[in-house]
């Protein structure tokens, strides 16, 4: 479909990507990461041919249709309604209906058999294309994207950058190209609008590559992982937890054989060392000396994962109590967002606020906080600090400062060294902490803000999508943090496995009231699958009465339905299983050659190096297959 074949492309005299190659297969659904700053983006519109390579070539079959959604399309405007916009992707759709009004209105004066063929035949091409259809489909994207039923003739200049996104997304999907980029498609939706997506790119009938730092969704969308670290392209076969397994095999693997090497290197140099000097050994030695230049050195592997560890200190405790809220009203306009419910928030509270967008979430972070007014009564406990974190707070960084230039002079107690440490943390090494705030790009600057959030030593955070366009890595580091924080917290974000982390609490807005789960994320979502399946239940005995015969056939539904989920979560381990042991197969084969080699085959630490990376991958191999076995087995007690 389409290869990158020995790309090399350079950002002045910084290269991101350097002879490294890339073949996108149909059908694939890939997971594109790397941490900020190594090219994803880029990559992306390497792909589409908006920028050039500085070598290597991009080969794309003739027929191939791209579709991309890229932060860009944020400024996009227009007077149509968004429901007009969305329709836009349907050019043919739209020209052949064009065609055939203008026919109709010729139909009423002219009868001409000419007119009542080309009517005929324009008809018939609208019908195979759907064209009459194309509303309806354009109406359920948009909605499954979280638009309401009223909401889709209103123009498309009156909504906000993020639901203006979500539109671009809509006209993007609707199109249905062969070939599908996705630049951090969830950076705009809510958690309703992001499960629709993953259901919808899950079953979509072609080629997707998205860039993304939710590992939840690319957990449930992708079946290829590709890296970019040290300016390569690494594949690996699988969603995103199993490139985490199978990258930390490979690192262990690349571990041991450096370590074999630098082993065989010093056993090497001592004997140079020892004989270089006697007249009778001198030809050995610097045979040695001539072998060891020709080696082909293995590099160490790097660990991407490991963090830097910040303290997030508080400066005084507070009270039992960190705030109540009574609430009469809030409103805007007409627009009720709650009334007559309220909330208190104790020490060590953990508290992730979630729910779809318009209901309220940032509004009542700004509520606790008291700038935002309403009716009812904010009460503050003893003894308080609060710091309040959003996408606002970007904007009050000084763009003339350098990044340590800000955090010193937002704490100036503070030693360089904690700032620097504080901001190697947010993934800003060495001279990075002089460069000037404007050069930033919006994740940077979201981490710089987020550095001052932690020097504020506030006991009680109030934190709006602090996740927003940061890297999996920076998203770990918030993630240890918030962990290790003393003090309280209430945190809106969409990003689930963030959630999962981080909270003890969920608080979600229903019926414009302020409701509490408690307890973790994973238990909440559990328990709202128990509450629906429970609501169906009840709906259904409101409806009929159920007779006992009844009564058996539903709890026969119920245990169907608990086994489906088995069966599907068994027959996507199988898949994910075969995928692993096919890599493996490839793997032991291409040992098998390289073991068959004879310069190879004379080289004896080289075959050991090989032997052992051979018998480590029989090991998971034979693992993998008798996992396999047993999961086909369960899976043959189901049929």
């Amino acid at each position: 479909m389409l290869v990158l074949n020995n790309i090399t492309f350079e950002f002045g005299s910084r290269a991101l990507y350097k002879d490294t190659s890339w073949h996108i297969k149909p059908g694939e659904k890939i997971g594109l990461i790397g941490a900020n700053g190594t090219g994803k983006s880029t990559l992306l519109r390497v792909i589409t041919g908006e920028y050039s390579l500085s070598g290597g070539e991009v080969t794309r079959r003739k027929d191939l249709t791209l579709g991309f959604l890229n932060q860009d399309l944020l400024s996009y405007q227009s007077d149509f309604s968004i429901l007009h916009v969305a329709l836009e992707a349907f050019e043919r759709q739209n020209e052949l209906n064009d065609k055939i009004e203008d026919l109709l209105l010729k139909l009423e004066h002219d009868h001409s058999e000419k007119i009542l063929h080309d009517l005929h035949d324009l008809q018939h091409e609208f019908e195979v294309l759907d064209g009459y259809n194309i509303k309806q489909k354009a109406e359920e994207v948009l909605e499954g994207l979280g638009f309401n039923t009223k909401d889709l003739h209103r123009p498309l200049k009156e909504f906000s950058g993020g639901w203006r996104m979500r539109v671009m997304l809509a006209k993007i999907l609707l199109r249905k190209p062969k070939l599908l980029l996705l630049d951090e498609p969830t950076n705009h939706l809510d958690l309703p609008s992001i499960e629709w997506m993953e259901e919808y790119l899950s079953k979509y009938d072609g080629t997707i590559v998205i860039v993304s730092h939710d590992r939840y969704f690319l957990d449930k969308v992708v079946n290829r992982i590709v890296e970019i670290d040290q300016q390569k392209l690494t594949i690996y076969s699988g969603n995103y937890s199993f490139y985490l397994e199978e990258k930390q095999l490979r690192k262990e693997l690349q571990r041991n054989q450096f370590q074999n090497q630098q082993k065989y290197i010093d056993e090497q140099e001592k004997l140079i060392n020892r004989f270089r000097a006697k007249a009778s050994k001198a030809k050995m030695a610097q045979s040695r000396i001539k072998m060891l230049e020709k080696l082909d050195r293995i590099e160490d592997a790097e660990d991407s994962t490991a963090t830097i560890h910040v303290n997030f200190n508080i400066s005084s405790q507070p009270g039992r109590t960190i705030s109540t809220l009574e609430i009469e009203s809030k409103k805007y306009g007409d627009q009720v967002i709650l009334k007559n419910t309220g909330c208190q928030i104790l020490r060590g509270d953990k508290i992730a606020l979630i729910g779809a967008n318009g209901r309220g979430k940032s509004t009542l972070l700004r509520m606790i906080n008291g700038i935002e007014k309403f009716e009812g009564k904010n009460m503050p406990g003893h003894n308080v600090i609060t710091s309040f974190y959003a996408q606002h707070q970007l904007e009050s960084l000084n763009i003339n400062n350098e990044m340590l230039q800000e955090l010193q002079q937002f704490a100036p107690e503070e030693s360089d060294q904690y700032l620097r440490k504080l901001l190697g943390a947010f993934l800003f090494k060495g001279d990075d902490v002089f460069k000037k705030i404007k050069i930033l790009s919006g994740g940077e600057k979201a981490r710089v803000a987020l550095a001052k959030t932690i020097l504020a030593k506030a006991n009680f955070l109030l934190l709006d999508e602090p996740t927003n366009h940061l890297d999996m890595r920076t998203v770990n580091t918030i993630i240890d943090v918030l962990n290790d924080y003393e003090g309280t917290f209430v945190v809106v974000s969409h990003d689930r496995y963030f959630l999962a982390e981080i909270a003890n609490k969920i608080w979600y807005i229903e019926n414009y009231e302020l409701k509490e789960y408690p307890g973790t994320y994973a238990e909440y979502e559990t328990w709202k699958e128990q509450q629906l399946i429970a609501s169906r239940q009840k709906t259904i005995a409101t409806v009929t009465p159920v007779p006992e015969k009844q009564k058996v056939v539903e709890k026969q539904l119920q245990a169907d339905t608990i086994l489906k989920k088995q069966k599907t979560k068994l027959e996507q381990s199988i898949k994910r299983l075969d995928e692993s042991i096919k890599t493996l197969k490839e793997k032991k084969e291409q040992l098998h050659l390289q073991m068959s080699d004879p310069l190879i085959f004379k080289n004896a630490d080289k075959m050991k190096s090989l032997q052992v990376e051979l018998t480590y991958c029989e090991s998971e191999l034979k693992k993998m297959e008798s996992e396999w076995e047993k999961a086909y087995s369960q899976l043959i007690e189901f049929n």
